[in-house]
């Protein structure tokens, strides 16, 4: 758990962490056929956010991980191979 200082409160927020297996995303993408630029526009986030998610920096949104799964055409059960759930 992460604390947070605001002035006189305190909060408490949760680190949220995911595990992308990025060797199995990278396959997808590659499999895909699309370029970089094209899967990063539809997701609606700049290369390096999309960067910082695919190395588990940041988590991926559910949106973003139906976009990519949509775009990519990767099965429900690599799915949930590639983003851990």
């Amino acid at each position: 758990m992460l604390t947070t200082t605001y002035g006189r409160k305190e909060r408490k927020r949760m680190v949220k962490t995911q595990n992308v297996d990025t060797a199995l995303l990278d396959e997808y993408i590659e499999k895909s056929g699309r370029k970089l630029g094209y899967i990063i526009e539809k997701l609606g986030i700049s290369r390096q956010a999309f960067d910082r998610k695919r190395r588990s920096v940041t988590p991926f949104r559910v949106a973003e991980v139906y976009v990519l799964c949509d775009v990519l055409d990767i099965p429900p059960e690599d799915k949930e191979k590639i983003f851990c759930f």
